[in-house]
């Protein structure tokens, strides 16, 4: 029999690894007669590496749940903003996204794209001969570049009456200090008016340090849990307009195992959402 090949690099080799693995999620749940979203690119984006990056994690199917609700929750978000007149999208470290392809969208809505360039390289290929419902653009920048990003926040906000900003399954990996200069700047620019983020509490990043596979650790460690969740930004210029627990919303999509259905249905004060492992979606407005 022919032994599999060592391989030569680790399987994750930084963090745009990681939306290869998002995206197997994606697809899984696509894959579901009674999936609550369906992403017929996400197989191909998530290719044969996607899938060992999934299957090498310790949590296994177990942690699907958490990714379909992330998903699920931040597609809701978009639509409803969009219904309120949001005219232009920017989701930062886009990844693997496809929204632009399979969501509802009005074609004349701009969707721009920020991440690094093999990234987002690696989409385009992947999607060369499929076709954006609305108008899409892709920008390749660094975003700790800070300079850079802050003359194309400027620049696009210039573009537009009426930002929303998505950071999905960005700032868990930053900094407090990088997750702040952040908020400042997508606070500068007057038309950036919301913004869509997932947040973890720092018993939830407790559990998934104690829990990540080393490779992950050692290539893309998770580090932003602030004590104060949503408010953290209220000092620099955005404030929560509404917060949506994972776990709530994977219970009422019945994506829950067993033993954690149960735990749904205790109540979540600020205590449980900052002692316990809880994570949400929030959508946060500037503040006037």
């Amino acid at each position: 029999m022919r032994q599999p090949q060592p391989r030569s690099e680790p399987l994750i080799r930084n963090i745009s690894d990681t939306a290869r693995w998002v995206a197997v999620y994606r697809a899984r749940e696509t894959d579901r007669p009674d999936a609550v979203f369906r992403d017929p690119f996400a197989r191909r984006l998530a290719g044969e590496r996607g899938e060992q990056i999934a299957n090498s994690m310790p949590l296994g199917r177990d942690n699907d749940w958490s990714m379909v609700t992330r998903t699920y929750l931040v597609d809701q978000f978009v639509a409803d903003q969009v219904r309120q007149g949001v005219d232009m999208v920017i989701n930062l470290a886009a990844g693997l996204d496809s929204r632009p392809y399979r969501m509802q969208l009005p074609p004349a809505l701009r969707w721009i794209e920020i991440d690094l360039p093999e990234i987002l390289d690696y989409k385009e290929n992947i999607l060369r001969d499929e076709k954006p419902v609305c108008s899409l653009e892709r920008f390749r920048l660094d975003l700790s570049n800070l300079e850079a990003r802050r003359a194309l926040f400027s620049q696009l906000g210039s573009k537009a009456r009426n930002v929303l900003v998505i950071t999905e399954g960005l700032i868990i990996y930053l900094s407090a200090d990088d997750v702040a200069a952040l908020a400042q700047d997508l606070a500068a620019p007057p038309s950036f008016r919301s913004w869509v983020l997932d947040i973890a509490s720092p018993g939830l990043l407790r559990m998934l340090t104690k829990r990540m596979a080393p490779q992950l650790q050692q290539a893309a460690p998770f580090k932003f849990a602030p004590t104060e969740g949503s408010d953290f930004f209220l000092r620099y210029g955005w404030k929560p307009a509404d917060v949506r627990s994972l776990l709530k919303n994977a219970a009422r999509l019945n994506r829950l195992p067993f033993l954690l259905r149960l735990i749904a249905l205790l109540p979540e004060s600020e205590s449980f959402r900052r002692n316990r492992p809880w994570s949400g979606i929030c959508l946060l407005s500037k503040s006037e």
